[in-house]
């Protein structure tokens, strides 16, 4: 596939070259083919949302919507597979609340599988989090510079400024992922439920993995599966595909994600040393006038 001399990469689900009719009556339309609540993209604003599912990041698309984790609810059924036995009849929700002691929402849970036998009624669950990447830069700009006209700005070359969009990676993880398990996943574990996480390769690959400790499927509180967009040929569009899953225990998984590699003191203190230099060079002189009526 060849990669643009632009940050995006699928435009309202599709390639910004594909100009199937199919792709052309998406944009048009601004609509969402990756199972929305509602047919129409509505990501960031109802009546102009910004219709961009993934960008191109060091020649590799990022999924920064994630909505787009939901083709074929691929998602839903790894998940159901690490949650339940097999031959169980299961369902999903999406957006539940979830409440603590004090009625408190503790945030919406994105994806609830509930098992359910023959009088429907259930009586197992587990939860599906679905970690998209946060954006740095300006990416609605050249969004709606390549939305004036797809076919005339499908090779727009986009200049590599300071606002050029890029996958914030640590934002995700401090802001996102890390509140997820501290306070959902907290009250999840303390009820012996299953968790899935659903993310990014390349957003996996930043995460300290090697403070894991990952377990067998079948010790494990948590799924961490990984996925990528994989370029189909014969259908000209980027197609969400399990690259990699990993099992790890709650505990050990919420210390990883929560705890800094510290850096070195040393350089913290040559730090400090130079404020504190600075700060002695730059003191101010006292300086008085005499009273003139004296």
């Amino acid at each position: 596939m060849e990669i643009p001399k632009h940050p995006l990469a699928e435009v309202f689900g599709h390639l910004t070259m594909d100009f199937s009719e199919q792709a052309v009556n998406d944009r048009r339309n601004k609509l969402c083919p990756f199972n929305n609540k509602i047919p129409n993209c509505n990501k960031d604003k109802a009546k102009n949302p910004l219709g961009v599912c993934s960008i191109f990041h060091n020649h590799s698309p990022v999924i920064t919507c994630p909505i787009r984790f939901r083709e074929n609810w691929l998602i839903v059924k790894d998940a159901a597979d690490f949650f339940f036995p097999e031959g169980a009849t299961w369902s999903s929700l999406t957006e539940v609340r979830l409440n603590d002691v004090d009625g408190k929402s503790a945030g919406n849970i994105d994806v609830v599988l509930v098992a359910y036998d023959e009088r429907e009624r259930v009586y197992d669950f587990g939860a599906l989090e679905v970690q998209a990447v946060y954006i740095s830069g300006n990416i609605r700009e050249p969004f709606e510079y390549y939305m004036n006209n797809p076919e005339m700005n499908k090779n727009m070359e986009w200049p590599n400024h300071l606002n050029y969009p890029r996958p914030d990676y640590l934002s995700s993880s401090r802001k996102r992922l890390a509140p997820q398990l501290l306070f959902k996943g907290g009250i999840l574990n303390s009820w012996n439920k299953k968790i899935a996480v659903a993310l990014n390769k390349g957003f996996y690959e930043t995460l300290p993995i090697s403070r894991l400790n990952p377990v067998s499927k079948s010790d494990g509180d948590i799924a961490w599966f990984i996925y990528d967009l994989v370029y189909d040929l014969d259908f000209n569009r980027l197609k969400l595909t399990k690259v990699d899953e990993v099992f790890s225990k709650f505990q050990s998984s919420l210390l990883s994600i929560t705890t800094p590699q510290p850096g070195k003191i040393d350089d913290f203190l040559k730090i400090l040393q130079q404020k504190l230099d600075d700060q002695l060079e730059s003191a101010p002189v006292n300086q008085f006038i005499e009273n003139p009526l004296a």
